[in-house]
């Protein structure tokens, strides 16, 4: 996701000088080619990402269209006040890319882990927080946030998330792409794991249950047109995130369908529970082991509806 963000930045950028880049003294893997042939538009603002996002909101009061990019929970937690004070407070047109989110970087434990960003940017008003869930996503995110004033927030995986999307779908900031069709649950997800979800769904057509897979890129402001069609044509709703259930999509979700007075059959938080992890290990690692890969995806649900299945009428049953 990384590369398609710089990537797609970076020729956006070759046609509009208002387009600027503050890192936080790291990325020049990715970001090189556009600090050598666009100085002019780059900053290296070190590793001070309170001043970094300061820095950004000036910039961007000034005209310009500013982007600001690190690692995880640092353009984040590091800097909140910045954003809230600075950036959200003057709607300032900043767009805060933090890349590796969720899990992305594992082994290095939880100072790195971005499990509860999303629930405290949602928070913020003015705030729009794009959550992709391939790279296909994020070079239409990075397309459409640049033609959109006001704050943001990208979140991307770090490097290697599978194409899903094999052609370029119809993309709106603040509207779900479907993803799959199904008449009996919908699994609503958001970021990178998307590919996993759709394994999921395609496990479970197979057993005779019709996921329908809405990627739910945009978490702020959420499509709430997309989420009462799911819970009213279909019986049970799943949210599937690599984020705390507390504060994220499911959250979420559940406010939307709850004022509405339109609560499908069943519902289900799919995501980490109210702890930090303990435990060390890649991005694949740390999701098998709290469940949210192919298999923990499908041992939740199989659980829920197995508990219901006389009331949806379906079996899980292979047939």
């Amino acid at each position: 996701m990384r590369t398609a963000f710089i990537e797609t930045l970076f020729g956006l950028a070759q046609r509009d000088q208002r387009i600027v880049l503050v890192v936080g003294d790291m990325g020049f893997g990715v970001v090189t080619r556009f600090m050598q042939e666009l100085p002019k538009q780059f900053v290296n603002a070190g590793v001070a990402e309170q001043n970094m996002t300061s820095l950004a909101a000036g910039m961007a009061l000034s005209g310009k269209i500013v982007f600001t990019y690190s690692i995880a929970n640092f353009p984040v937690l590091r800097c909140f006040e910045q954003i809230r004070n600075d950036v959200c407070y003057h709607n300032a047109d900043v767009k805060i890319v933090a890349v590796g989110c969720g899990m992305s970087y594992g082994s290095l434990g939880i100072s790195h882990h971005a499990t509860e960003d999303i629930a405290v940017m949602r928070a913020l008003p003015n705030m729009t927080i794009i959550s992709p869930g391939d790279p296909v996503e994020t070079r239409l995110a990075v397309r459409a946030l640049v033609g959109r004033e006001g704050p943001a927030y990208l979140r991307l995986g770090r490097s290697g998330e599978p194409i899903v999307h094999l052609f370029e779908p119809i993309y709106q900031i603040g509207k779900a792409i479907t993803v799959r069709n199904g008449k009996d649950i919908t699994l609503i997800t958001t970021g990178g794991l998307l590919n996993c979800v759709v394994k999921a769904a395609n496990v479970l057509a197979e057993m005779g249950v019709q996921a329908r897979v809405l990627s739910m890129h945009t978490i702020k402001p959420l499509d709430s047109e997309a989420l009462l069609q799911a819970a009213s044509d279909t019986s049970a709703l799943f949210t599937i995130e690599e984020h705390s259930v507390i504060g994220g999509l499911g959250g979420a979700v559940a406010e939307v369908l709850m004022e509405a007075k339109q609560r499908p059959e069943y519902f289900k938080r799919i995501g980490l529970k109210d702890v930090f992890s303990s435990i060390v290990g890649d991005q694949d690692y740390l999701r098998a082991q709290y469940g949210i890969d192919v298999v923990g995806i499908l041992n939740e649900i199989e659980k829920s509806l197995m508990l219901n299945g006389a009331k949806f009428g379906f079996s899980l049953k292979k047939k």
